[in-house]
């Protein structure tokens, strides 16, 4: 938080001993006057043109907290965006009888950039849990490794430092290496043999669908009728014919075929009904 700094003088009899304060950046304007105007205007034109004025007034240094964060991998106008966006937010919400606008609109910007890296810079999307393990352990990493010839912590260091739980701080561990994604292009061995990471996955087994599917089905044919269920076995595990099977059961060609039919389309409705 930044905070005014003042001369410091002698008392001197007779004389007042307040001196002008002197503002510890060029670029924190003397505004109190036209939020103490702000605070009693109601909506209304004059009041979006005060709040632009405010605005303006204090932009440099909104720009100038985006600064600090210009070497994370973003682009500086757009930090200069989130931070304008944050500054914003700061004269809207500011309440001049708490004090100096510069010790709300400080924090108010620099967690706005803040939330912008949480929030928007990943490549892949992280839950916010795992985010939040993930700053816990690389803070704990510092603060285990800030003396000179510190040993790297193990996780369960890490997690008597942070208070969480082993898989927790392996999960930030693994965070702290996903901000950017590696393309399935990239090569993954120097040789002659060399060959992707795409090569490297698995291709879709067909198979599973099957078993998936006969596991759908299996309750619905238990529940045909036994000689229903035979004809069915005949005709899709033995692979016979509709005329051998009526041949082999004494029926007819046709009766067979609506029977395959019939319980078919039971054993389809069933599972639909239960999707």
């Amino acid at each position: 938080m930044l905070s005014d700094l003042s001369n410091s003088r002698p008392r001197t009899p007779g004389r007042s001993t307040h001196t002008p304060s002197r503002r510890s950046h060029d670029d924190a304007p003397d505004t109190a006057a036209l939020f103490a105007r702000l605070a009693a205007l109601g909506d209304g034109p004059g009041r979006e043109a005060l709040r632009d004025e405010l605005v303006a007034a204090w932009l440099p240094m909104a720009h100038r907290i985006a600064g600090r964060f210009r070497d994370r991998g973003e682009n500086i106008e757009d930090l200069r965006q989130v931070a304008a966006l944050g500054l914003v937010k700061a004269v809207d919400r500011f309440d001049p009888s708490r004090g100096a606008f510069e010790s709300y609109a400080v924090p108010t910007i620099t967690g706005e950039v803040k939330r912008h890296f949480r929030d928007r810079m990943w490549a892949l999307r992280v839950p916010r849990r795992v985010q939040e393990y993930r700053n816990r352990v690389r803070v704990a990493r510092r603060e285990l490794t800030e003396n000179p010839g510190s040993p790297e912590p193990s996780v369960a260091d890490l997690a008597a430092h942070t208070g969480l739980t082993e898989d927790e701080v392996n999960a930030g561990m693994e965070a702290l290496e996903s901000f950017s994604t590696l393309s399935l292009d990239a090569e993954l061995s120097a040789g002659d043999d060399g060959y992707s990471l795409a090569d490297t996955l698995g291709d879709s087994d067909g198979s599973y669908d099957t078993v998936v599917d006969r596991e759908a089905a299996r309750e619905g044919l238990r529940r045909l009728p036994e000689r229903e269920r035979a004809i069915l076995y005949m005709r899709f595990f033995e692979d016979m014919t509709q005329s051998s099977i009526a041949e082999s059961l004494g029926i007819s060609q046709m009766h067979v075929s609506r029977l395959i039919t019939r319980s078919c389309a039971r054993v389809r409705a069933e599972v639909l009904g239960r999707q």
